[in-house]
């Protein structure tokens, strides 16, 4: 473990970490109310937290003293790539594929074909964990703009394919 803050003879330190300018305590401490403000979060705050509290002539035991949380920062996903796949030609087959290059958790892939026909699709078709999507047997009228979302529970990002058959 690595100290990041601390209070101690009337005086908070913040040590030398890469959260020195990103990390201070929420309250004055002598409110008692010891909880930490982490500002302009990133993926690599993500980790575990403990908190130790000691207390001058205090004789409670020292691991009774301490709490320990996870912290996971969600990161949205980037903006997808969108390709395709194959010989986009009456009668063949063709996939689509999506993907993000960033995203915690990673995210699930979402197809749908624009309007004027507006199509929404489901498996087997679509994978919506690789953010593929088989279209077989094509014919003109699959001709379209196809759009896929990429999301997750901190955000969504779109990209779009042109489909000519």
């Amino acid at each position: 473990p690595v100290q990041i803050l601390s209070y101690l003879g009337g005086k908070e330190k913040v040590e030398e970490t890469d959260l020195k300018d990103r990390i201070r305590f929420l309250f004055n401490v002598v409110s008692r109310n010891i909880s930490v403000l982490i500002n302009n979060t990133r993926e690599q705050d993500s980790g575990q937290y403990m908190c130790s509290v000691n207390v001058e002539d205090d004789t409670i035991r020292l691991d009774k003293n301490i709490g320990i949380i996870n912290l996971t920062v969600l990161v949205p996903p980037a903006v997808p790539t969108c390709q395709l796949h194959g010989n986009a030609v009456v009668g063949a087959n063709v996939t689509l594929s999506c993907s993000s290059k960033k995203g915690k958790p990673s995210p699930m892939y979402q197809w749908q074909r624009e309007p004027p026909t507006l199509q929404v699709f489901f498996p087997p078709a679509q994978d919506r964990a690789r953010g593929t999507l088989k279209l077989t047997n094509l014919t003109l009228e699959m001709s379209g703009v196809y759009v896929c979302r990429a999301e997750n529970h901190a955000g969504s990002k779109n990209c779009s394919i042109v489909l000519e058959v």
